[in-house]
C-alpha cells in the first residue's frame, strides 16, 4: 500500500517560514521524481516545485528564490523549505510521487495546508 503523509503546515505570518515534509512508503522512493502542488482557494491545483530521482529541480516562477524543495531517499522523504511567505502562498499543499520513465501510476497525498496570515 502506498502512503505519501504530508506534515508541516500551518499559520504563518508574511514573511514567515515553514517546511514541509512528505514521507514516503511502499514506492521505490528513489526511483521516483518528487514534487510539490498547491491548490489556492478557488483555485485550481497548480505546481510548485519538483526533483527528480536525480536531484534536478524545477520551480514555478512565483515561488523561485523562496522556496527550496530537496530529497533524503535515506528517509524516504522530500521536503519544501518555504521562505519569505506571502498571502497569496495559502493554499493546501500535496506530495506527488511519479514514476516517469519508470512507468505506472503517480501519487498523492492527503495534503496540509497553508495559511499565510496577519
Amino acid at each position: 500500500q502506498v502512503q505519501l503523509v504530508e506534515s508541516g503546515g500551518g499559520l504563518v505570518q508574511p514573511g514567515g517560514s515553514l517546511r514541509l515534509s512528505c514521507a514516503a512508503s511502499g514506492i521505490i522512493f528513489r526511483l521516483y521524481s518528487m514534487g510539490w502542488y498547491r491548490q489556492p482557494p478557488g483555485k485550481q491545483r497548480e505546481l510548485v516545485a519538483t526533483i527528480t530521482s536525480s536531484g534536478n529541480t524545477n520551480y514555478a516562477d512565483s515561488v523561485k528564490g523562496r522556496f527550496t524543495i530537496s530529497r533524503d531517499n535515506a528517509k524516504n522523504t522530500v521536503y519544501l523549505q518555504m521562505n519569505r511567505l506571502k498571502l497569496e502562498d495559502t493554499a493546501v499543499y500535496y506530495c506527488n510521487a511519479d514514476p516517469g520513465k519508470y512507468g505506472g501510476r503517480e501519487y498523492w497525498g492527503q495534503g496540509t495546508q497553508v495559511t499565510v496570515s496577519s
